[in-house]
């Protein structure tokens, strides 16, 4: 049984990654064609899950840096899907913008197309479901997260 430390950064790293397989299953299984800031939010789901593990897997020192970047990496992706959801899916193109300039610029786009690649413009993939924007499911998920960062950030140091 992981030690009281663990469990929310082992929760993070869960939530992070089933975050990605859901994404993964909505393009390759449903056909929805991911736009730039839907694949920057996929990166930044990625990260944290990695950072979780790797601090569930250390120290209390490292399950509270871990719980302070994941908190970090959280706030990030809040703003992301936010603009994604009141800017970026009202253009006609999210080209240049700086999730597109930032996935293209470090080759993910192209090195893993299955996971990074960019097919749609953000008003395409502007999709609903169960009646909500898929945007603010993440931005939801990523609130989620955030506050069990905090949680782990304040518990990292202080239990076994």
């Amino acid at each position: 049984m992981p030690s009281s430390r663990k469990r929310p950064l082992l929760l993070i790293s869960f939530l992070s990654f089933a975050a990605i397989g859901i994404a993964l299953i909505s393009q390759h299984v449903y056909d929805y064609a991911p736009c730039a800031w839907c694949v920057f939010q996929r990166l930044i789901y990625l990260t944290i899950g990695i950072v979780a593990l790797l601090g569930a897997a250390g120290g209390p020192v490292a399950a509270r840096i871990a719980g302070v970047l994941t908190a970090i990496l959280s706030a990030g992706g809040i703003v992301a899907a936010w603009y994604q959801y009141t800017v970026a899916a009202k253009m006609l193109s999210c080209d240049q913008t700086f999730a597109d300039r930032f996935m293209v610029s470090t080759g993910l786009d192209g090195a893993v197309p299955w996971l990074f690649g960019i097919f749609a413009t953000c008003m395409d993939a502007s999709v609903e479901v169960l009646g909500v924007e898929y945007a603010l499911w993440s931005l939801a998920l990523f609130a989620i997260v955030l506050l069990v960062s905090l949680a782990a950030a304040l518990r990292g140091g202080s239990r076994a």
